[in-house]
C-alpha cells in the first residue's frame, strides 16, 4: 500500500515544553489511522503540525511525494488535506447550508448546491439544511463539522475528537460514515473513544509525552505492555 502522508522527526517546542519531540507517522492510501495517547501527550499539536496550522520547528511532511514543510495550512486545504477541530468551528449565524458552502465554494466545487446536499445528506442533516448552525446541538454541530470537511473533497481528512458530545446511536451512524469514506478518502483519527478506535482503525500510533510510543494493529497494540502502562492500563484520559 502506497503512503499518502510521511512526517518525519517532527519537533514543536513551546518553551520547555517539548509538546512534539521527534515524532514520525506514515499515512497509508485508504486507511483509516488512529492517533491515541493521554492527554498532553501532544495529539493535537501533532496534527496542527500536519495540517499547517503550526510551523514545525524541524522535520519534513510530504503529501504524495511532495513536500509541504513549509506550506500554510490554506495551501494545505487546496492540496487536500482537511482538519475538523476539537472544538466545533463552525459559523453559528449561518445556516447549515451555507456552512457547508463555504467549505464546498473553497474547494472550487461546481455546481455548488449538489456538492452541499451530498456532504449533507453524508453525515443526515440534509433536512436542517435552513437551520442557524448556532441552534443545532452540540452533537450536530460536530457532524456540520465533518459535512465542511467532507464538502472539500479531501485526499486525507483529519477528525479530532469527533464523537465528542454524540449520543450513543449518532456514533452508530458515524462509524457508518467514516468507513464509507475509505479507500477514497485517507482518515485520521484522534479520539479517545477506544471502543470507536478499535472498531475503525487499521492502524494505530500512541503517542506519549510527544512521542511515538508504538504504532501497529488494534490487536497489536492493545496487546502492547507499555501501552498499557501508559494509556491503556485504566489511566485516566
Amino acid at each position: 500500500m502506497a503512503a499518502l502522508m510521511e512526517a518525519r522527526d517532527l519537533r514543536r517546542h513551546f518553551g520547555g515544553i517539548r509538546a512534539v519531540d521527534g515524532a514520525s507517522l506514515t499515512l497509508q492510501k485508504g486507511e483509516i489511522h488512529a492517533l491515541i495517547g493521554p492527554n498532553g501527550a501532544g495529539k493535537t499539536t501533532f496534527v496542527s503540525l500536519l495540517s499547517g496550522r503550526i510551523p514545525v520547528q524541524s522535520g519534513a511532511i510530504t503529501l504524495g511525494g511532495e513536500d509541504i514543510t513549509a506550506l500554510p495550512a490554506h495551501a494545505r486545504v487546496k492540496k487536500g488535506i482537511a482538519y475538523t477541530f476539537q472544538i466545533t468551528s463552525v459559523y453559528p449565524r449561518l445556516s447549515v447550508f451555507d456552512n457547508v458552502a463555504l467549505a464546498a465554494q473553497s474547494s472550487g466545487a461546481k455546481p455548488l448546491r449538489p456538492a452541499v446536499v451530498n456532504a449533507l445528506k453524508r453525515v443526515n442533516l440534509a433536512e436542517l439544511e435552513t437551520e442557524l448552525a448556532g441552534n443545532l446541538s452540540y452533537g450536530h454541530q460536530r457532524l456540520l463539522e465533518v459535512a465542511m470537511g467532507l464538502a472539500l473533497k479531501p485526499r486525507l481528512l483529519i477528525l479530532d475528537e469527533p464523537t465528542q458530545g454524540l449520543a450513543a446511536g449518532e456514533i452508530e451512524n458515524f462509524k457508518a460514515l467514516v468507513q464509507s469514506l475509505v479507500p477514497e478518502t485517507t482518515v485520521l483519527l484522534i479520539e479517545h473513544n477506544m471502543d470507536v478506535v478499535m472498531d475503525l482503525a487499521t492502524r494505530i500510533t500512541v503517542l506519549n509525552f510527544g512521542q511515538v510510543l508504538a504504532t501497529g494493529t488494534p490487536a497489536e497494540i492493545h496487546a502492547n505492555s507499555a501501552v498499557q502502562d501508559a494509556y491503556l492500563g485504566g489511566h485516566d484520559d
